[in-house]
């Protein structure tokens, strides 16, 4: 790690821009908008209800796949699956709702402290960066040009515009080949075991897990990063 590395690769999502921190507020804040709608049924139930029914659908890796290529649609259904198992009517609520989540949670975006001084960091080193994101690509560019993002990248990887995502290997690989960097020379930095840890340690790259909520490595997790940083402005100090 005292060595420049020959490229980096990075995820986007809790790993440059804190992605999960606006979520929980949003929902609170729409649950509450729109409770006059609910009849007796408070605020709290039905954002309990939505919490329950989207955590059960992110929770299958195929559902999961087809639901962050379609957001928007995905959160109306569960919207509405919620309210439909407490006995509220619809009527189109379920997607003001979710339109209503998507721009409170797109508002409160931010990049995490030091994530711009440590791309530019790299980036003024000459060495070679990749963006390797999962998603449709209209939400991840449009997330890529509201930060001013794409200039510190040489090879920008969206799921939905590559044809697969991680943790497919095809992506990596296809990274190492743009970037020209060997494996054990290149870092994949980024918050996802299962997405980016896993399939990079098996390629032989130098992993850097994101431990973003500073909640340390699951219980009986078999995949051991070589390395865990709480932002990747520490990689600045390396």
């Amino acid at each position: 790690m005292d060595d420049m590395p020959q490229a980096i690769f990075f995820d986007l999502d809790d790993t440059i821009i804190d992605f999960t921190a606006p979520a929980g507020p949003a929902w609170v804040e729409v649950a509450e908008r729109f409770a006059a709608h609910y009849g007796d049924t408070d605020a709290a139930t039905v954002r309990r209800a939505i919490d329950r029914v989207s955590s059960r659908w992110w929770s299958d890796p195929g559902r999961h796949r087809a639901g962050r290529l379609d957001l928007r649609n995905t959160r109306v259904s569960n919207v509405a699956e919620a309210l439909a198992g407490l006995g509220i009517a619809d009527d189109g609520l379920s997607t003001r709702m979710a339109d209503t989540y998507a721009q409170l949670r797109t508002e409160a975006l931010q990049l995490f402290p030091g994530a711009r001084a440590t791309l530019e960091h790299f980036h003024h080193a000459g060495v070679p960066l990749a963006l390797l994101t999962n998603g449709a690509s209209a939400g991840q560019r449009r997330k890529i040009d509201r930060f001013d993002l794409a200039g510190f990248f040489d090879c920008i990887l969206i799921e939905e515009e590559f044809g697969v995502g991680k943790p497919d290997e095809r992506v990596f690989r296809h990274a190492l080949d743009s970037l020209g960097g060997s494996p054990d020379k290149t870092w994949m930095v980024g918050d996802n075991l299962q997405w980016e840890i896993e399939p990079c340690r098996r390629l032989g790259l130098h992993t850097v897990w994101v431990d973003f909520l500073s909640e340390g490595l699951p219980a009986g997790t078999t995949i051991v990063p070589h390395r865990t940083v709480h932002s990747i402005h520490e990689l600045v100090k390396a």
